[in-house]
Order: structure tokens, then sequence, then C-alpha cells
């Protein structure tokens, strides 16, 4: 997830087929939003790639024409959008509050308050870190201290509460619970990181416990629907595995180890292309393209020098992988094109900066934590900058969305919808 990198440096000191594949997923695991919503952590199915929208070519030189602002609480969880509405999660001194407004004015439409006493214990800002989940009129909101709340989306109404962490005996790892939960195959999946409940679900309705399996500690990486072998999967990234698991049993398929003991963290979420899986991460674990067979998992290549992302997760394009390179709290990330099939580098812009990539329309929206924006082609053969602005004078750490033309931002002060599409 993109506020990761709000404390990454104190770890550091102390610690053709690709088309075919999404519809698929559109009928396994993702909101039954409209097309063109936002409705969970990256976009309709959880890979930074937004269909369907209209971006505009450029912008004047202040940027995108801003449509409303407002101002937010503290934390690192972006907005989700789906009927309408635009959806935020945030802290406000001991309350998580959701509020609903409507997406194109910013109007409050309802707004819902749950009392907290989390706090954190490496970043100063102790807000809720995943993004909410909209899916079937519902609203699933995971907090930092581990609580799981279903409230009504049309009016906001409290539906269940759970308190995951204390339930299942998770942790709170280096930055609370960050990892969003899935809602797939009529099950709410998380990975709680619990003894014997690593990964646990939900039923959506009622909040009930309906299985949960596994060692698998916690991470900061969110997990994904697929389809592998002819069959629907939750594919997770947890603190040290790759998980690819029967989302109606629990039952695990595959695993293979990926990550680090000690100060490191997975928080890009897995990519499934085809039979492929894409693996990324800093702190010297690095990258891995991953052949599925009926057999297991084959690593056609892994390496620390191709596509190592700190958070952000890359986005795919014909056959292309569009990503960061590098850390934030580390001299200065690379934006990078790469080939997976083959694990070669076509071209990096050095010196770029930390960003969070969403590609529509043959482009890549560039949302830096640096506060600027940058509006690029999706080139494989080199780096075309089409525009770019300053929006915020501070780090901007929560992930952006983009529905209907209009993208949304924010820090830890403001939230920002911005017309950078057609509507």
């Amino acid at each position: 997830m993109n506020w990761v990198k709000c404390e990454a440096k104190a770890i550091g000191k102390t610690v053709n087929w690709h088309c075919l594949v999404w519809v698929l997923l559109l009928g396994l695991g993702q909101s039954e939003a409209d097309a063109g919503d936002w409705p969970q952590i990256l976009g309709p199915n959880r890979n930074g790639v937004a269909e369907g929208e209209k971006l505009l070519a450029s912008w004047p030189a202040a940027g995108p024409k801003l449509v409303w602002e407002r101002a937010v609480g503290s934390g690192f969880a972006g907005v989700a959008v789906a009927d309408g509405k635009a959806v935020l999660f945030h802290r406000v001194g001991n309350e998580e509050v959701v509020e609903a407004m409507q997406a194109d004015t910013g109007r409050v439409l309802w707004k819902q308050t749950f009392a907290t006493d989390y706090t954190s214990q490496i970043p100063s800002d102790s807000g809720p870190r995943c993004v909410p989940v909209l899916h079937d009129g519902m609203a699933y909101l995971y907090g930092s201290g581990g609580n799981l709340h279903a409230v009504k989306l049309a009016t906001g109404e409290k539906v269940w509460t759970r308190t995951l962490l204390q339930d299942f005996e998770g942790s709170e790892g280096y930055f609370g619970a960050g990892s969003t939960p899935l809602v797939m195959s009529e099950k709410l999946l998380v990975n709680v990181g619990g003894k014997g409940a690593g990964i646990v679900a939900l039923d959506p309705k009622s909040g009930k416990t309906v299985w949960k399996g596994t060692d698998e500690q916690a991470s900061y990486s969110s997990p994904m629907a697929a389809q592998l072998l002819g069959k629907p999967v939750a594919v997770f990234i947890t603190r040290l595995n790759l998980v690819v698991i029967e989302p109606m049993t629990g039952k695990v398929l595959f695993t293979k180890p990926f990550g680090a003991r000690g100060p490191t963290v997975n928080g890009a979420n897995p990519l499934v292309l085809g039979d492929h899986i894409f693996l990324s991460a800093s702190y010297g674990v690095g990258a891995s393209w991953c052949h599925v067979t009926a057999t297991g998992l084959n690593a056609v290549w892994e390496n620390d020098d191709t596509l190592s992302s700190q958070y952000p997760t890359a986005v795919h394009n014909q056959g292309i992988l569009f990503g960061i390179h590098g850390r934030q709290d580390i001299g200065l990330a690379a934006l990078r094109a790469i080939d997976p099939k083959q694990g070669k580098v076509l071209w990096s812009q050095e010196q770029f900066g930390m960003a969070c990539p969403i590609l529509a329309d043959g482009k890549i929206l560039l949302p830096k934590t640096s506060g600027e924006l940058v509006l690029a082609e999706a080139n494989p053969q080199r780096f075309a900058e089409l525009a770019s602005a300053t929006l915020f004078n501070s780090t901007v750490q929560a992930l952006p969305a983009l529905s209907h033309g209009l993208l949304y931002l924010r820090d830890t002060q403001t939230l920002k919808c911005l017309e950078v599409g057609k509507r």
C-alpha cells in the first residue's frame, strides 16, 4: 500500500489472454458496481487499471480542474467510489469515521463512526490504512486496530463489527492492520495473521466466521481474485509467502516463499496475468515471475534488479508492466517499463520518485508522494511525459482513485477531486 513508505526509513534503521482473464474476474470476486466505478483498492480488479476511462491529453500549467475539496482526518486509506458515492475512511480524534459523499460534488450524504483506541507503534499517524470495499450494497471497513465493520452503502447503517485481531490473536505488524479484505465467492477474505487463522473467511452479510486456516502472518499487500487452472482462486502475498487458496474452503493449492524476516514489508499486490503471477517487493526481496502449472508454481525468473517495488503495484498494458523500482527512504526511486516474460528492463526513468500508477486510455496517471501528478504515455519504448503539476505541498500517502473522469487524491489534511478525463 502507498502509505507503507511513511516510516520505511525508521524500519530500515530499527528493523490477449490478459483481457479474457480480467473479464472472468469481474464475475469472480469484484464489486457489482457500475462500469467506471472504483469500488476497492486499485480499482475494480485491484490492478490499477481503469477500463473505459477516457483521459484528457494534457492539462493547463496549474494542473487539472479542481472539482471540489474538503478537509480530512488522519490515516492513509484511499477513497472508493460506487453508485455515485465517494466513500472516505479516516480518523478524527478517537473515532474512525466513514463518510459517503456525492462523488461529483463532495456533498456529505451520511456519516458513521466507530470508537478506536489504536496507537501506531512506528508512524505517528494512527488512522485507517485500508481502502473501503464497496460490494453488493455494502461498505466494508478494516481499521488499523484490526476491527472490521460492515455498513449499508445507501445509508451508513451499521450491520456488524468483528474485532479480528483480538478474536484470532493476530499481530498489528509495523503499521497496524493494512491488508484490504477481498469479497469473493460470497466470502469476505482477510489476511488476519493469527495462529491457525492466518487467512479467515467471513460471511459478508453477518460477519460470522465461515472458515479459518494457515499460520500465515499478515502483510500490507491485498489479495487478488483470479482464475487459475480453470477454477476461481484467491491469491495472497502474506508476510513471508505467496499463497493461492480455494475461496470456498480455504484449501491451500500452492505456496511459494516470498519475503524476508526482519525489517521488511510486502506491500504491492500480486498480479495474475494469464497463467503467470508477478510478485514484487523491496528490502532485498526483489521480483519474481512465476508460471502456474498443475504441479505447482515455477519461477521463470527472480532478481532484485528488474522491478523491486517497496509498495506500489505495477500496472499492465499489452504485455508490458509499468511500475516503480526502489524505495522511498533510500535515494529516489525509478519509474520503469519491463517485459515480464523476460524480466527485461525496457526503459528506466531514474530519480523519478515514488508514485502509485493508474493505467487508463493508453496513458498512466502517476500521483507522486511529493504531491506532484504526472501524466505519461503507456509507451514501451521510452518515458513520454504529457503533463505534470504540483497539487499538494505535503506528502501524499493514500492510494488514488479514478472514477468517471474524476481523480481522488488525499493527504492527511485535504481530499481533492480533480477532473482528469471525460465525464
